[in-house]
């Protein structure tokens, strides 16, 4: 059983606890359709999230349904993960009588939250996690000691922690970050835009995919600008446009292919007036960026050929080089996604590997990564590099 696809496993353990494909879906809060796909492979399951709300069903372990005897290990289990959920846990932020440290300054604040989400960006997963706690605290300090001046950097914190907490398969934790974010920003319509993306990233992941979408919008329209949207400011245009990307996104998680044209079709033209290059609010956004989540959100439709088409015409572009190591990474994962959905293994094979010499992290740390190594490790041919990169994970 090993060796069946995963999608195959799900088929065995639904047909053993004795439920339907209906009965399954509506457990899962799923269609049917949706349920049929993945038992016969045409629909990747590459959200960790959705592999525990399966296993959870099925009553099985996660690990069962991925094929392996043995845990997956993650950047996270090494108890990285556990002091940031601790920070996070603490809602009294008056200094105690052992600790008296000052609120560190706006200046130094800023500089520390800007190195945070540079070593996000560089995919140092590792790093992040040992300088989140210390930087939470601090940035909470500071907010209290000055409310209206540190609000902004607060909600930096809060979704830098967020955005790889998702990383890590760690969703559930990702959401109060992102929660806190919201709560941070205030009445601050700004503020509060920033805040949705990692809110709507963590519903994603949550699998809550018409929550995220619902968030994002409704942000996003406090912050827009009137049509054609020249009167817009480069970092509100960019807010802007990331939200509606984060909306495109989980449109495709609902399999709404309408709304997924509307909304690229609308970040392109906010990415036309944004430029290249810019990385107002640390959102990476243009019109890079906008075609990397058109390739996404077509794999996540399932029509791999544009997807592959769109990849293979903007990985050409300069553009492509000089985004973040780690949303290259990541999306050269989703890439390979798209090609075992063609039954080309060799090329999905040679994305995992770009992948990982690109940003190591985004393969070695990330569940969901793992899951798509695993899927093409199993088949033959396979790229070379990919048989060692399978082995080091332990899903050889």
């Amino acid at each position: 059983m090993d060796e069946l696809p995963i999608g195959r496993r799900v088929a065995q353990w639904r047909i053993r606890r004795r439920m339907t494909q209906q009965m399954l879906a509506d457990r899962l809060g799923r269609s049917k359709s949706w349920v049929d796909k993945v038992e016969r492979g045409v629909r990747t399951l590459d959200r960790f999230s959705v592999i525990q709300d399966l296993a959870e069903v099925l009553r099985v372990d996660p690990v069962v349904l991925l094929g392996r005897t043995t845990p997956l290990s993650t950047a996270a289990d090494a108890g990285g993960v556990d002091p940031v959920r601790v920070a996070l846990a603490r809602y009294d932020f008056t200094p105690h009588d052992h600790d008296r440290r000052a609120a560190p300054p706006n200046a130094e604040l800023s500089q520390r939250v800007g190195h945070a989400w540079l070593t996000y960006q560089h995919a140092n997963y590792s790093h992040l996690l040992r300088i989140l706690p210390d930087l939470l605290a601090d940035a909470q300090r500071t907010h209290v000691a000055q409310p209206e001046c540190a609000a902004g950097l607060l909600v930096q914190v809060y979704r830098v922690t967020s955005s790889v907490l998702v990383k890590l398969g760690e969703a559930d934790l990702a959401w109060l970050a992102a929660d806190r974010a919201v709560t941070a920003a205030g009445g601050d319509r700004l503020l509060a835009a920033v805040a949705a993306i990692p809110l709507a990233q963590a519903l994603r992941a949550l699998g809550r995919d018409q929550l995220a979408m619902a968030a994002a919008l409704a942000a996003a329209t406090r912050i827009a600008p009137p049509p054609p949207y020249v009167e817009g400011r480069p970092d509100e245009l960019s807010v802007f446009g990331t939200l509606l990307l984060q909306a495109a996104l989980a449109a495709a998680g609902c399999g709404d292919t309408h709304a997924v044209h509307d909304l690229t079709g609308q970040a392109g033209e906010i990415a036309d007036l944004v430029g290249e290059g810019h990385d107002h609010r640390w959102t990476c956004f243009g019109p890079a960026t906008v075609e990397l989540a058109r390739v996404v959100t077509a794999v996540d439709l399932g029509d791999a050929a544009d997807a592959i088409s769109r990849h293979e015409n903007g990985v050409r572009r300069e553009q492509w080089r000089r985004l973040p190591a780690e949303q290259r990474a990541a999306y050269l994962i989703d890439v390979a996604r798209a090609y075992l959905q063609v039954g080309d293994l060799a090329a999905a094979g040679r994305a995992l590997v770009d992948a990982d010499r690109t940003a190591p992290a985004e393969t070695r740390s990330r569940p969901a990564a793992r899951t798509v190594v695993a899927a093409v490790a199993r088949g033959r041919p396979a790229a070379a590099g990919l048989a060692h990169l399978a082995t080091t994970l332990g899903v050889a």
